[in-house]
C-alpha cells in the first residue's frame, strides 16, 4: 500500500504514459485537454454565433470521458491516496514563498492565498481567476493547443510547433514565477 501512496516513479509513471500515448496513436485520436473546452462551448451551442463551433462534438465523446476520468481520479487520489496536506518542497522555496506573503508554504497543496473562497471572491482574487482564465483560453487556442497536448503529444510526434510551443510555456512560467507573483502578491 506504501507505494500507492507515494508518488510513482518516473521508471513506472514514463512507461504508462507511453503506453497511453502508443494507444492513442494506434486508434488514430490526439490527446489534449483544451480540445474539451471547444467540444463544452459546441454543446452549450456556441456554433450559433460563431463558426469556428460548428462540427459534431459527439465524435469528440471519447476525449470528454477522459476529463471525466481526471476528475474522478484526481478525487480519488486526494481523498484515499493523500497521505497528509504536506508539499516535499525545498526550503528555499519555502523561503522565498514566505518572504512574498505565502504563510503556510509546503504545509498544503492548495495555498490559501490564492485558494481559499475568501481569496477567490474578493476583488482582487476575482480579476486574477478572470484575466488568468481568458489568457489561458487565448494562449491555448492561439498555439493550438494546451501544455499536455503540446508536451506530450506534440513532442512525443516530433512536431516543431510544439517544441516552439513548449519553448513558449517554460518561458512564460518563469515569468509567472519570477516577476508576476511577487507583483501580485
Amino acid at each position: 500500500m506504501d507505494f500507492i501512496l507515494q508518488p510513482w516513479p518516473w521508471y513506472v509513471a514514463g512507461p504508462l504514459i507511453t503506453f497511453v500515448m502508443f494507444l492513442l496513436f494506434y486508434f488514430g485520436k490526439k490527446f489534449g485537454v483544451s480540445s474539451n473546452l471547444e467540444t463544452f462551448c459546441a454543446i452549450g451551442g456556441a456554433g450559433k454565433l460563431v463558426d469556428f463551433f460548428k462540427f459534431d462534438w459527439r465524435k469528440n465523446t471519447w476525449n470528454l470521458m477522459f476529463i471525466l476520468g481526471s476528475v474522478i481520479g484526481g478525487f480519488i487520489a486526494y481523498q484515499y491516496l493523500t497521505p497528509d496536506e504536506a508539499v516535499a518542497i525545498n526550503q528555499q522555496t519555502i523561503q522565498d514563498l514566505s518572504d512574498i506573503g505565502f504563510q503556510n508554504a509546503g504545509a498544503q497543496y492548495l495555498p490559501d492565498e490564492i485558494f481559499s473562497n475568501d481569496t477567490m471572491f474578493s476583488a482582487k482574487g476575482l480579476l486574477i481567476l478572470i484575466l488568468g482564465g481568458i489568457l489561458v483560453g487565448f494562449g491555448s487556442r492561439y498555439a493550438g493547443g494546451c501544455t499536455s497536448g503540446h508536451a506530450i503529444v506534440g513532442l512525443s510526434n516530433l512536431e516543431i510547433p510544439s517544441l516552439v510551443s513548449v519553448i513558449g510555456f517554460f518561458i512564460g512560467g518563469l515569468l509567472m514565477t519570477w516577476v508576476l507573483i511577487p507583483l501580485i502578491f
